[in-house]
This record gives C-alpha cells, sequence and structure tokens, in this order.
C-alpha cells in the first residue's frame, strides 16, 4: 500500500469515528414511561415524574407531538437537532428530547398506546418541574 492510501483510509476511518452524533436514544426511559402509561387505567388522568425515571444530566426536556415538522422541532428546541425517529410523518409516538447546557443529549420515543400526553401549561419541563401529564 503506499503513503497516499495510507492516509486517506486513516483519515476515513477518523471522520467515520468523530461523526458527531454523540445523541442517544435512551431505550430505558421508554420502558419507564410505557410502563407508567399502562398503569393508567382507560378514561384516566395520571402524571409522571420524568426526573425519577431520567438518570442523566439534563436541564430541558421538550415534549414534541406526533406529526411535528423538522422546522418546527428545532424552533420549539431552540437547537439543530436531526430527528431521528421521523417523527413529522408518524401518528404512534411522541419525542421526548433533553437538553442539558444548550445542547441535546437524549431524546426517548413514547409511544401512545391509546394516550396523550401534555406539559400543562409549561413550554418544557425541568428538573424542578418535570410532571407530564397523562390521559388515557
Amino acid at each position: 500500500m503506499n503513503k497516499r492510501m495510507v492516509i486517506f483510509l486513516f483519515s476515513l476511518l477518523l471522520l467515520i469515528g468523530c461523526n458527531g452524533n454523540k445523541i442517544k436514544r435512551n431505550t430505558e426511559l421508554e420502558k419507564d414511561i410505557n410502563s407508567s402509561i399502562i398503569m393508567v387505567s382507560d378514561n384516566s388522568e395520571s402524571e409522571v415524574n420524568i426526573k425519577d425515571l431520567a438518570n442523566f444530566e439534563w436541564d430541558k426536556a421538550f415534549l414534541i407531538n406526533p406529526y411535528t415538522p423538522q422546522e418546527e422541532i428545532e424552533k420549539q428546541v431552540g437547537v439543530n437537532f436531526k430527528d431521528p425517529s421521523n417523527i413529522s410523518s408518524r401518528d404512534d409516538i411522541y419525542l421526548l428530547i433533553f437538553l442539558n447546557n444548550g445542547k441535546v443529549v437524549q431524546y426517548a420515543e413514547i409511544n401512545r398506546l391509546q394516550t396523550s400526553f401534555n406539559l400543562a401549561d409549561k413550554e418544557y419541563l425541568t428538573p424542578s418541574n418535570d410532571l407530564m401529564n397523562i390521559k388515557r
């Protein structure tokens, strides 16, 4: 292998390894929230404390409704975020996006399961104001 080929392969590996996408889908949080949903009986309302379920550093969490376009997600969250769930064309999930110090750190896809979620009159959740409403 010549020197140029070695440099090219090394550069390619470096670029692949440093893709900058460190945003983690939190499947454990998804399972915990889904368990909370199942415990809510039909035609009733409940709340879930997100702080108790999110075992990582975060300072804001945004609830994104089904069918929300990419531009609206970024406007609501206030940062660039490439939605990996494609929620703009889905009605089966909500998206919960967590920020810490102005950067998206994790997200969760929450199954609707014939349920609706809201943050009451809040724009977003914080660790000190973390109640998400559930209605079945």
